[in-house]
């Protein structure tokens, strides 16, 4: 292999400097030099602009020009190899003059027969190699700041519109005027959702890509992190007629540390994929830990009873863009990127997944993450339940009474009437409000009458609302209780008004179903505690909103959402239009700031606002994740990362409550 040639330039303008350098270049064996001599300076300065030499000799007397002023020129114009000035004797004046400017050595021209002359070429083209890797660093650095620049600009083009499919859609579906849509509206919603999904595991594995993936560990409770992926997974389960069963074998530590945010990803995808892959059966999800070179680790095991995965495919599946199954004969598949991820998110999570699988008989993925230090952790069987204080409240609440559970899914009245009877109480169910009215009117003629009902709103034959009419017409005077995931403006008033005593939103949480116990059963207090729209508590100063975004249709979809949680919002669509309202009127409980707006960014309008009204909460509105720092620093609240869903302004409007 040839040795790389170093192209030198010499400007001399004596022709006997010029032989006996290039014998003094020849001699050094480490470099092969391809020399081009320049006597002009004017000359010397043009070539040097183009770059085209990895280090350049320079004479300081070039006839009656100095070379100094030959030196600041091609620097000025961006010359990036060293230059060695050449003097005729020593002149430490000179000499500071040449650093100066920009020379990176000097040497007199009787030093050049000597080891000094070679020390300076080698520490000179040195020095180029260590600048042209600094500007490829930095070229390469721009770009990716340049391709952040451009995924964040995707990120928030592409959550934008989602967030007005997915916000009307779901709108549509709570609404009772289109439940004979409701088919057609899943569709959309899940298709929605599935696009979602895509987009976040484009822009993960991109970070992965560029090394800007990080984790945020805390403290995490297993046993709740657990519960919300069962819930969550098992509707799923349900909808294909499987059985989702999660199990401890072993006592776990009850508070691991970890990115509780990228383990629950990691569990859900898949889970998500043994549900996609299994006809028929179950998922098992198994938790337990090991030693492992001298670290104590957790592992999970998700197994199902599926199609398997062919030998040839099972080195693929990890990688990027390899599918598990093909797309265009199956019903399954997908993009490739999950499991991909998967694998790097728990490479840094410093742990690993594994896999078994037999085509025609199920698979079996084991992962495992290090948990921290658990060696002092209190540990136990766990319960994978979503409110581990629960437990507490249990032992405190003691009821007794007669409870009716009616609900259409079986799953969902057991787990409520589970709750119901660790607390004392005798609890019987109904699947819908026909049967519902059968139980109550069996139970008073045999003198066991319920002394509380818990009845969900929307089921077959007859529906929650139509049983609740017919029950008070019967004379039932006891507590009921609408269990609903509709809770838009209105609900309240129109519960109360058909006869309801108060209400809890879907998913049941225990603690408000065992405050709702102790209110009705404990207490013996039975008076209506739903507000209606018209009470005091309800013509209290209303909460404010203004939405700062500067397109349309996410503007109204994010209206109508706040809106419809009781939220009263008013909508600016620039930074000047913003500023503007303010001016007139700054009564406003939250500013939501979308990043990109046509006169000005988000952060920027923050700072702003930060400087004029330092009293304001600020939201950032975004399609992609902002740099946290800049956040800190500016004292935002919370960031919204589009789509905008009921769910995250829920969460929004209940944390400033």
């Amino acid at each position: 292999m040839l040795d790389k040639v170093t192209r030198l330039l010499l400007v001399e303008d004596d022709e006997d400097d010029y032989i006996l350098t290039c014998d003094y270049l020849e001699q050094l064996g480490s470099h092969t030099f391809d020399v081009e001599w320049l006597s002009c300076p004017e000359e010397a300065v043009n070539v040097l602009s183009e770059n085209k030499h990895d280090i350049c000799l320079l004479d300081y007397r070039l006839g009656a020009s100095d070379g100094l002023e030959v030196l600041k020129s091609a620097v000025a114009n961006g010359f990036r190899g060293p230059i060695i000035m050449l003097t005729g004797q020593s002149d430490d004046t000179l000499d500071s003059a040449a650093l100066d400017a920009g020379a990176v050595d000097y040497l007199v021209k009787n030093e050049m027969s000597s080891s000094r002359f070679a020390r300076a070429i080698r520490y000179a083209l040195a020095r180029r190699d260590v600048e042209d890797e600094r500007v490829e660093r930095l070229k390469a650095e721009a770009e990716n700041r340049s391709k952040d620049r451009f995924l964040a600009h995707l990120s928030h083009e592409l959550r934008t519109p989602l967030s007005s499919i997915l916000g009307y859609t779901e709108l549509l579906m709570q609404s009772e005027k289109n439940q004979h849509a409701h088919n057609e509206l899943g569709v959309i919603y899940r298709n929605g959702k599935h696009l979602l999904s895509l987009l976040n595991d484009v822009l993960d594995l991109s970070k992965i890509a560029a090394d800007k993936l990080e984790l945020n560990c805390c403290d995490v409770n297993l046993d709740s992190l657990m519960a919300d992926v069962y819930t969550l997974m098992r509707v799923s389960a349900v909808d294909k007629g499987l059985s989702l069963r999660f199990e401890s074998q072993q006592a776990l530590p009850l508070i691991i540390n970890t990115d509780a945010t990228r383990l629950r990803q990691i569990l859900i995808n898949i889970i998500n994929n043994a549900i996609k892959f299994t006809n028929q059966g179950e998922i098992v999800v198994r938790a337990w830990t090991a030693w492992v070179n001298e670290r104590e680790m957790l592992f999970f095991s998700i197994k199902d009873t599926g199609l398997g995965i062919a030998p040839e495919k099972q080195a693929l599946i990890f990688k990027p863009f390899e599918q598990i199954a093909d797309v265009e004969s199956r019903d399954v598949g997908g993009a490739g990127l999950g499991l991909a991820i998967c694998s790097e998110l728990l490479t840094r999570m410093q742990g690993s997944i594994e896999l078994e699988s037999t085509q025609g008989v199920g698979s079996e993925f084991t992962l495992s993450i290090y948990p921290g230090n658990i060696r002092d952790v209190e540990r136990q069987l766990l319960t994978f339940d979503s409110n581990p204080d629960c437990h507490q409240k249990l032992t405190t609440l003691s009821t007794s009474g007669r409870v009716l559970v009616v609900d259409d899914l079986k799953d969902l009245r057991i787990l409520v009437g589970h709750m119901i009877a660790s607390t004392g109480a005798d609890v019987e169910y109904a699947e819908n409000g026909k049967h519902a009215i059968e139980k109550v009117a069996a139970a008073e003629q045999a003198g066991k009458a319920f002394d509380i009902v818990f009845i969900d709103l929307h089921m077959p034959v007859m529906g929650g609302k139509e049983a609740t009419i017919e029950l008070r017409k019967m004379g039932y005077k006891e507590p009921i209780i609408a269990l609903t995931a509709a809770t838009m403006k209105g609900v309240k008033s129109e519960l109360s008004a058909l006869g309801f005593n108060d209400m809890i939103a879907k998913p049941v949480d225990s603690g408000l179903l065992y405050q709702v116990l102790n209110h009705y059963i404990c207490q013996g207090k039975t008076e209506p505690v739903i507000e209606h729209d018209d009470s005091p508590a309800m013509t209290q100063k209303s909460t404010r909103y203004l939405l700062v975004e500067d397109d349309t249709d996410a503007a109204q979809i994010t209206q109508l959402l706040l809106e419809s949680l009781g939220v009263e919002t008013v909508i600016a669509a620039s930074c000047e239009a913003c500023l503007n309202t303010l001016n007139e009127d700054a009564e406003f409980d939250k500013v939501l700031l979308d990043m990109h707006l046509p006169d000005g960014g988000g952060l920027d309008l923050a700072k702003q606002l930060k400087q004029r009204y330092p009293n304001l909460t600020l939201v950032i509105v975004s399609g992609a994740e902002p740099e946290p720092e800049k956040i800190e620093k500016l004292d935002i609240e919370q960031v919204l990362l589009k789509p905008i869903n009921l769910g995250l302004l829920t969460e929004l409007i209940e944390g400033s409550a």
